[in-house]
């Protein structure tokens, strides 16, 4: 009976072994290819220190005003955009201003690139079931495994720095745009749908003129999400080179400063409900300006 109460486990040697050959393989992966890799993310690299330099060096009286007036267009809303006034002025204020510029232009182009790989794979899961079964459990993983497992082959191919950082945020982020993308198209009424096929849409018209604006709202929500869980991995980059308000949180940790973590806290909190309140009302509006009803 000592089967039953001793599980079975791989030889030792044959582990240590299989441990082996799977690091070798990928440093020698890493090794040949990693700088081709890194000439591949070159372009994103000097878009992000471009995009963090403007808004750093930029006057913050014209930041806060480019900033209300992007809030003004996408929410028609006074009282958010005098919130977002008040957040950054403060956030400013109490001397985080630099980190939280860093932090805005990270998940700026975060957002962008999840929104621009999410939204076409999210379309192309909803039109094949296939595709949805095999597209998922990806996904699942994504979402499930330690940011710290993901963080280990990053680092050994692209080292410590800003891509690694962004490129580990957006495989954390993009998940829930492409599940919400997908989820939106397929909800779409199936009586609308047969509707533009009698009047003889494509497929490629039906989902520009009807797929895609009737799930608008449920793919920002997807956006909303994005931007959360991009938002609560700044943290984590920050220990692998990324700038920004997880810096002095991280400081504020390994040190016990509680005003510190806490004040930079604030601040990332405010960044999500502005970021998060935007993105709603501009999906609201745009959905309100086609005249659709979900």
């Amino acid at each position: 009976m000592e089967f039953l109460t001793k599980f079975p486990v791989m030889d030792r040697t044959a582990l240590m072994e299989m441990r082996k050959g799977i690091d070798f393989a990928f440093r020698d992966f890493s090794r040949t290819y990693g700088d081709a890799i890194e000439a591949f993310f070159d372009p994103l690299l000097y878009f992000l220190v471009w995009l963090e330099k403007l808004l750093i060096n930029s006057p913050w009286p014209i930041v806060i005003a480019v900033i209300c007036g992007l809030a003004w267009l996408g929410s028609k809303n006074w009282k958010l955009v005098l919130g977002a006034a008040l957040a950054f002025f403060f956030i400013g204020y109490f001397g985080m201003w630099i980190d939280t510029m860093a932090t805005v232009a990270i998940i700026t182009v975060c957002v962008i690139i999840c929104m621009t790989a999410g939204i076409p794979v999210g379309v192309w899961m909803s039109r094949s079931d296939r595709v949805e079964r095999t597209i998922l459990p990806v996904l699942d993983m994504m979402q499930t495994i330690p940011s710290f497992v993901y963080l280990i082959p990053i680092l050994m191919l692209l080292g410590i720095g800003k891509v690694p950082g962004l490129i580990a945020i957006c495989i954390y982020a993009v998940p829930p745009i492409i599940r919400l993308t997908n989820l939106g198209i397929r909800e779409v009424d199936k009586e609308t749908l047969e509707a533009s096929t009698a009047y003889g849409a494509t497929t490629f018209q039906k989902l520009k003129t009807v797929q895609i604006p009737l799930a608008l709202p449920t793919v920002f929500a997807g956006v909303n999400q994005t931007i959360m869980m991009a938002l609560a991995m700044v943290v984590i980059a920050s220990m692998i080179g990324v700038k920004g308000l997880g810096v002095p949180i991280l400081r504020a940790v390994l040190n016990q400063y509680l005003a510190l973590g806490l004040l930079n806290g604030l601040a990332i909190v405010a960044l999500a409900i502005i970021f998060d309140r935007i993105a709603q009302e501009y999906g609201r509006r745009i959905q309100k300006h086609r005249g659709y009803k979900k």
